[in-house]
């Protein structure tokens, strides 16, 4: 059972979603040595809970995440030796590397200030549900440290290009949640009240699909950023291979020909095709989407 001490944790088993509630709205969820490590713990055993099909990260409050606690955290490293730093930085590095190593859907419902470390944790999901009110920032120079910490300078020009992910990690700027949106930087806004339902629906839609096929895909969107177009196609047609050997194929395949349902290996309901859109997802108003491409693809 996973049981964390430093924020929430609630799993619905009717959907399979999870949903991790940082809960220090008085400090606007900043992060402290302690929630670091037992983030990156929770975030190894999704990884390994069968009943966790898609998980969704959000914070209490009007944070999602403000970053490292600055009495408990910041204060504390001017006291460290180059070790001690070293030691500081690659722990939070390591929440990153565990989010995107968790073979499961991630879906951050970004519902209200991210900056710095939360802005990371942000990218680091699969899909970012913002509310009106966000804001984003990797403030990092705004005190004096480099845009690029951990895995920004890595992730946002995968996400908006590398020309405004440069400006972003030069300038620290913050961001409302619609520019985030033309940027890229979010996947969709939605009014404040309905964020976190409608990242939750979005991942129960994820979680209704195919397990298997869905850590395929993440494993493949990871692995091929090094790879050739070449080795990419290779990689693609021996990934596809596997899947079409699992038994999920073969299931959906028997269901569109029975004109039934489909009900995925392990899915605590039929496949949600989204053909119709999950309840209240962007009710009262309709949900902004971007889905182009980012600067520089």
């Amino acid at each position: 059972m996973i049981a964390p001490e430093g924020f929430r944790f609630a799993l619905d088993e009717a959907t399979g979603v999870a949903t991790i509630t940082l809960a220090r709205p008085d400090r606007l969820n900043a992060l402290t040595f302690a929630i670091y490590r037992e983030l990156r713990e929770v975030v190894d055993q999704v990884g390994d809970a069968d009943a966790v099909r898609a998980l969704v990260l959000t914070g209490e409050g009007r944070a999602f995440c403000s970053g490292g606690d600055v009495d408990d955290i910041i204060g504390e490293l001017f006291a460290r030796d180059m070790r001690g730093l070293l030691e500081f930085t690659r722990t939070t590095g390591a929440l990153i590397a565990s989010l995107r190593r968790v073979r499961k859907p991630v879906v951050a419902a970004v519902n209200g200030t991210a900056v710095g470390a939360g802005a990371v944790i942000a990218i680091a999901c699969d899909v970012r549900v913002a509310s009106e009110g966000a804001k984003l920032g990797f403030i990092f120079p705004q005190v004096g440290l480099c845009g690029a910490d951990m895995g920004a300078g890595y992730l946002l020009p995968r996400i908006v290009g590398l020309g405004r992910a440069s400006e972003l990690l030069f300038t620290g700027d913050i961001v409302g949640a619609e520019e985030a949106l033309r940027l890229g930087l979010v996947n969709r806004v939605v009014p404040a009240a309905e964020c976190v339902h409608a990242a939750q629906a979005f991942a129960a839609r994820l979680a209704s699909g195919p397990a298997f096929a869905h850590a395929m895909t993440k494993q493949m969107l990871e692995s091929e950023q090094g790879m050739t177009l070449e080795q990419a196609i290779e990689a693609e047609a021996q990934a596809q291979a596997v899947c079409m050997q699992h038994p999920d194929f073969r299931a959906a395949f028997d269901a569109w020909t029975a004109k039934r349902p489909i009900r995925f290996a392990g899915a605590p309901r039929d496949f949600d095709t989204g053909t119709r859109p999950p309840a209240r997802l962007g009710s009262p108003a309709p949900a902004r989407r971007m889905d182009g491409p980012g600067e520089e693809g």
